[in-house]
């Protein structure tokens, strides 16, 4: 996780790098899952992942990325990352359909994607965006949402 910039002080920032953290723990309890090999423990960690990461892109996606992509310095930045979060719910899926040789692409996958947030995007949208932008932000970024357990 960052610290450098200050940018997780941004409600939606902070809130979306809460998540992450919530995310990659979700990976880990993923990744022991896969290892004990029992059926019934990677679905409810493939579920408990996909009700973190689906709701956390979408808005992401919606808030964020949609008022950021309006600026053509972010488009491609911001194209690519959404790209990135299908290749992501994919590779969870093919996890979740019994293919667990295609758990350490997602993970590396979502690290790095992680990082590029946290370490890129995030605070260059902290710099690059204005009190108006941000409350428009703020306006499209849907509510987190609970995950079952």
């Amino acid at each position: 996780m960052c610290s450098y910039c200050g940018c997780e002080s941004i409600t939606v920032i902070g809130r979306f790098m809460d998540e992450h953290v919530s995310i990659i723990n979700a990976l880990g309890d993923l990744r022991r899952a896969c290892v004990l090999g029992e059926p019934a423990t990677v679905h409810r960690a493939v579920a408990v992942l996909h009700d973190l990461l689906e709701p956390h892109a979408r808005a992401e996606e919606v808030g964020l990325f949609s008022v950021l992509a309006e600026d053509e310095e972010f488009t491609a930045q911001v194209d690519g990352l959404c790209r990135e979060h299908a290749m992501l719910h994919q590779l969870l899926d093919r996890v979740g359909a019994g293919s667990h040789t295609h758990l350490p692409d997602l993970e590396r996958m979502l690290r790095a994607h992680i990082d590029r947030e946290e370490n890129g995007l995030f605070p260059a949208a902290a710099i690059g965006l204005d009190g108006p932008e941000w409350e428009r932000v703020d306006a499209l970024t849907p509510d987190q949402v609970s995950v079952r357990k």
